[in-house]
């Protein structure tokens, strides 16, 4: 006996949105409204010059998305996703797309140079690139053994 069927192509119809009619008084965060907060995956890498965090952010332009640093060094990465607009025409067979506000952020450490941080954004992926302060190589004098 196989499942495949039942799930692909069967009779059965797939359930888009299993949370669509749950309540929701406990868990705000995880409501219809946030989704696209609750889907924004970053990426968060150290090279040994820098800290990299990758975002993707498909369909969203730049002027979409805000790059911020806290005086506290704390990196913020915040956007908005437009609900598309619907006409009265139209008939929708799916919405799986997340759409609203998101936001995240990332505490850095202290061996960042909060000033020289860069940020682009090229097909849907915005790169955000944090220098590090280089490490000073403490000055090792050889000391001559006697005896």
């Amino acid at each position: 006996m196989s499942i495949i069927p039942r799930f692909f192509g069967g009779r059965q119809s797939s359930v888009l949105d299993p949370f669509k009619d749950f309540p929701f008084p406990y868990f705000p965060e995880f409501s219809r409204e946030n989704s696209a907060f609750v889907n924004t995956r970053i990426d968060w890498k150290e090279t040994p010059e820098a800290h990299v965090f990758k975002a993707d952010l498909p369909g969203l332009k730049k002027e979409e998305v805000k790059v911020e640093i806290e005086d506290d060094r704390v990196l913020q990465i915040s956007g908005e996703r437009n609900v598309e607009k619907e006409d009265k025409n139209d008939t929708w067979h799916s919405v799986e797309r997340s759409s609203g506000k998101f936001m995240r952020r990332f505490r850095l450490p202290e061996n960042v140079k909060m000033e020289e941080v860069k940020a682009s954004m090229e097909n849907g992926v915005l790169t955000v690139t944090v220098p590090k302060e280089e490490v000073k190589k403490p000055d090792v004098k050889a000391i001559e053994i006697s005896g």
